[in-house]
């Protein structure tokens, strides 16, 4: 099963449980997805449905911010309660170990010697790592890495 489909049969279980907050979430979600689907003329695999999760995910965090700022507790609790849910799609986050470990491994299968090739590498992380790390502190390991 697609993590598309696993996403509709959610929707379709927090409809039968009557659980409107849940549902609201999810709905949400497939909003996004099919905008994404329709705007670039694509079917999403996995990889393009959790770049749509972490960028919702994002955006919840930053409303967080401002609504904490605003002394909005009721609305900050909203977006954390629907970060929950979202993440419950993304897969499990590697630790700093794995994360090094990957790095090591595409910079030897690479061949990257310097800040130059650090295309190669990180054309190698990213599918491997999506959705499992964050790219940004994945890039700035590997940079430190060709940088000695």
């Amino acid at each position: 099963m697609t993590l598309k489909e696993r996403i509709s049969e959610d929707m379709k279980t927090a409809m039968r449980a009557k659980d409107g907050a849940r549902l609201s979430v999810v709905r949400l979600l497939l909003a996004a997805m099919k905008q994404k689907e329709v705007d670039e003329r694509l079917e999403l695999t996995d990889a393009d449905v959790l770049g749509v999760i972490e960028k919702m995910v994002k955006q919840r965090r930053e409303s967080i911010a401002q609504y904490e700022k605003a002394a909005r507790r009721d609305l900050a609790d909203q977006e954390k309660f629907e970060i929950g849910v979202l993440q419950a799609y993304l897969p499990q986050q590697l630790g700093p170990g794995e994360v090094e470990q990957a790095v090591a491994e595409a910079l030897a299968e690479s061949g990257a010697s310097s800040v130059k090739d650090m295309g190669k590498v990180m054309a190698l992380l990213k599918p491997r790592l999506a959705g499992r790390a964050d790219i940004g502190k994945v890039s700035a390991l590997v940079k430190a890495k060709l940088e000695k």
